[in-house]
Parts: C-alpha cells; sequence; structure tokens
C-alpha cells in the first residue's frame, strides 16, 4: 500500500499556495499577507494533524468495490459488495513512530473498516451486508467497527513487543505468501458467498455456504476454515527480526488462546519463494461463537474446550516468465466443540486445501496483469449446530478463474472472476437433519457468480 505523510503533504500544499500568493501580490496589495494567513489557518482547521512533533503519523488504507452477479441455481440478482471485513475490505489505518534511539523505536496502529455492504453478510434476502467484524464483537449491526488498536516497542536486535487488540500470530498465516497480486480476489475464505443460503432437494435448507467451511468451537474468534484465528483480539505478540528471509511469531490471547507461526520469504537464481506454517489453540471457554451459535460455556460441562488449528500456506514463482503456484492446507484437532451431544460427542476434525496457478505478465504499459485458475475443497469443516442436527460429513469444492490488472499510477487494481461451488451433506437422522436435509446424501445445488471490482491504495 501506498502510504502519505500528513506533515509532507501539508508542506506541499503550503509551498504551492505560497507560491501562487507571490505571483498575485501585485494585485492582492497589502492583504497579501493576511490573505495567507486566513488561507493557513483554514487549512490546519480542516486537516488532521499531530498531537506532538515526536511521533510520526501516517494515514493509509484503501476502498474496494465490486459488482457481483450471483445465481443459486433458483434465483438469480446482482449486488455491488464491499470485498470482505476483517483484513481485505475497505479501510483506513492511522499509524505512528517515535525513534527512541539507534537501537529502539515505538509506535502505534489503529485500523477502523468502513463498509454497509459486506460480502461476508450479504444474502439473497439482502444486498446491504452489515460490517461482520462489528458483529463478532457484539457491537449488532453498523457500518463502522475496530479492527486493531495497539501500541509497540521495537529492538533492532531483539525484535518487536506490541500490547492491544491485533492479529494473533496465526492470523492470515498461510494466506499471506501468496505473492500473486489476486490475493484479495481468490483465497480459501468464503467472502463471496459466506451469508448466502445453500439450496437442496428442491427448496433452500437455511445452512450458509459459509457453514461449510466453519471452524466448530475456534468460530468465536473469528474466520473461516483455513484461517481460524482470523479476527483481531485482545492480546500481547512478539515477532522475532527477520534473519536471512526466517521468522517468527508468537501470541497469547485472554483466557485461554495463544499462537505460534514460522515463516519464510526469499529468491533464488530468478525463483521466488514464500511460505508459512502456523498453529494456534483455544481452551477460552467464555467466548461465543457468534450470533445465534452456542456459547463456549457448553463446552465446559462437556469435558472442557480444547481445540488446536494448524495451516501451511507455500508459494513459488519463475520471475521471468512469470509463471506462479500458490497452495494452503489446513486442519483442525477438535476435542472438545459446544455439543449438545454431550461429553466425548466432538464435531470431526476437518481438513482443507486450496491451490491457485497461474500467469504475471506485463500485458499493458499501466501495470502488471496476473491470470489465475484456482481449486480448493473443505472436508467435514461444518458447524457445531449442523453436527448437534445430526450431520455426520459435509463436502464442498470451489474452483475459479479471473484476471487482475495493475494500475501502477493509480496504486489501483482492477478485476474480472468467475467462481463455482458446490457440495454435498450426509445426514446420519433418521428423520432428517433439517432445512430439507434428508437421511444420507445429499447433493447442494451449485451456486456461480461473476464479479467486477476495483481497490484503490491511499
Amino acid at each position: 500500500m501506498n502510504k502519505y505523510s500528513l506533515s509532507a503533504l501539508l508542506a506541499a500544499g503550503l509551498l504551492v499556495g505560497s507560491l501562487a500568493t507571490g505571483a498575485q501580490a501585485a494585485d492582492l496589495g497589502g492583504d497579501c499577507c493576511a490573505d495567507l494567513e486566513e488561507r493557513v489557518a483554514e487549512l490546519e482547521a480542516t486537516t488532521a494533524r499531530k498531537g506532538n512533533r515526536k511521533v510520526s503519523l501516517t494515514v493509509s488504507g484503501f476502498v474496494a468495490q465490486q459488482l457481483v452477479i450471483w445465481d443459486d441455481g433458483q434465483e438469480s440478482n446482482v449486488y455491488v459488495t464491499d470485498t470482505g471485513s476483517v483484513s481485505i475490505g475497505t479501510h483506513f489505518a492511522f499509524s505512528g513512530k517515535a525513534q527512541i534511539n539507534s537501537e529502539w523505536s515505538a509506535g502505534f496502529l489503529l485500523k477502523i473498516e468502513a463498509m454497509n455492504n459486506d460480502s461476508l453478510t450479504v444474502t439473497q434476502n439482502s444486498d446491504e451486508g452489515p460490517n461482520a467484524m462489528l458483529i463478532l464483537q457484539g457491537g449488532g449491526a453498523g457500518v463502522l467497527a475496530l479492527e486493531s488498536a495497539y501500541w509497540f516497542l521495537k529492538s533492532e536486535r531483539l525484535g518487536r513487543v506490541s500490547v492491544g487488540q491485533q492479529s494473533s500470530a496465526a492470523d492470515n498465516q498461510a494466506i499471506l505468501p501468496d505473492g500473486s497480486g489476486s490475493l484479495v480476489q481468490a483465497n480459501y475464505v468464503m467472502y463471496d458467498v459466506n451469508g448466502f443460503v445453500t439450496r437442496a432437494n428442491g427448496g433452500y435448507t437455511g445452512l450458509s455456504w459459509g457453514s461449510f467451511a466453519n471452524c466448530h468451537a475456534l468460530n468465536g474468534y473469528g474466520g473461516a476454515f483455513g484461517d481460524c484465528d482470523g479476527v483481531p483480539s485482545n492480546n500481547v505478540r512478539y515477532d522475532t527480526p527477520t534473519f536471512a528471509g526466517f521468522g517468527a511469531s508468537a501470541s497469547w490471547g485472554e483466557d485461554d488462546m495463544w499462537a505460534l507461526s514460522g515463516r519464510y520469504a526469499g529468491e533464488f537464481s530468478g525463483v521466488k519463494l514464500a511460505g508459512a506454517i502456523a498453529y494456534s489453540h483455544s481452551s477460552d471457554e467464555t467466548g461465543t461463537a457468534g450470533p445465534g451459535v452456542p456459547t463456549m460455556l457448553a463446552a465446559r460441562n462437556n469435558g472442557g474446550l480444547d481445540i488446536g488449528h494448524l495451516q501451511l500456506g507455500g508459494y513459488i514463482e519463475h520471475v521471468s516468465s512469470g509463471l506462479f503456484f500458490y497452495g494452503a492446507y489446513a486442519t483442525a484437532f477438535n476435542d472438545t466443540t459446544a455439543s449438545v451431544r454431550g461429553a466425548g460427542q466432538n464435531n470431526p476434525d476437518g481438513d482443507m486445501f486450496y491451490l491457485k496457478a497461474g500467469l504475471k505478465r506485463q500485458v499493458f504499459a499501466i501495470g502488471s496483469t496476473t491470470f489465475y485458475g484456482e481449486y480448493g475443497q473443505h472436508n467435514d469443516t461444518f458447524t457445531a449446530g449442523m453436527f448437534d442436527a445430526g450431520i455426520n460429513s459435509t463436502e464442498l469444492e470451489q474452483y475459479g478463474l479471473g484476471v487482475v490488472q495493475n494500475v501502477d499510477a493509480a496504486a489501483m487494481q482492477l478485476w474480472v472472476a468467475w467462481r463455482h461451488y458446490e457440495g454435498d451433506v450426509t445426514c446420519g437422522a433418521f428423520g432428517g437433519c433439517g432445512g430439507g436435509i434428508n437421511f444420507g446424501s445429499n447433493d447442494l445445488e451449485e451456486f456461480d457468480l461473476v464479479k467486477f471490482g476495483g481497490l484503490i491504495n491511499f
């Protein structure tokens, strides 16, 4: 992202204003200086300013919107949505840093998400999706949500410690190695269809596509399967310095959540390599799994909450040809969830994998173009509520094609993409599992979408 210092912008604006005022001094007469002072005062009154001269202040973020044409097999429509809250949607951020000495520095980040058409929460019946980040925080339906708010101390030799609401050491780790330039547009999280209701046996099931890519008890901490610890939380985090391309992180969150991760990025003989591994664990029985989902307190009655999540991601690119490949894998270790079936009755662990391959080329002078194809599969990654209803297994498949065009002069991306979703669900209850899900195997009706979008950084 391009980031611009407010002080630099203000200085540039005043310089231009001063030159223009000087050129017109003969016409303005003795009022020139008073006029300039009035302009400066007006500018200061309408400009974000630092509270002191010791800490730098940078404003950054991006605005992303897309046109989504969808078809669920029965109904079709066209929506305008954001690209999704929690890290990859429209937001603005204030960051600051102060140099204490040659070794130590301190700083902060305050990040706000802003959207009223979150792709995570739109449905067949609603084209205005409230901010999912705000819902997860218990703030109800709204537009603005606090994504991150933390301070840090950093040593060039020892690393960085940060405290506050922030990503855990595991958040997004398998996604971030993707250097294809299509990370926002194509990843394994159900950003485009999370809230849309599936169809089976000729009717709507009441189960969303997102419920087939769920994180069981870890759902209370956000994310979709593959990135289960996906929502910033109150935690303490440590990041090592980078040594020869390698780095590691650790975090601990309230009552109790912890995560570890390691990553690498480098280039050898014209080949770029990047990879990451992360593990997160939760025994926080006081959390909730979001609106309408049983609280984790039920797990305490069934023997205590004990669930972990492992994720891996890797990327390779041949620089001269532009050929690239990205892959990710995740699995859960689910010893107890909040199931009403009682002690020892747990969701399957579940796993997923996601593959993306393509080509990066300079087709147009305005910037590089990324062509990609993708395929992903989620196995038995369904919600605790579905398990309670008698569902024994699920499978969800997604695949698609897309093109992303960079516009370098505007720090912008434009894209067009097609995605297809299909799946099946197996019900073990002789009387059915509700919502039109019958005993035995049930095929979900296919869902297709085409999206045209743009993202501009500031």
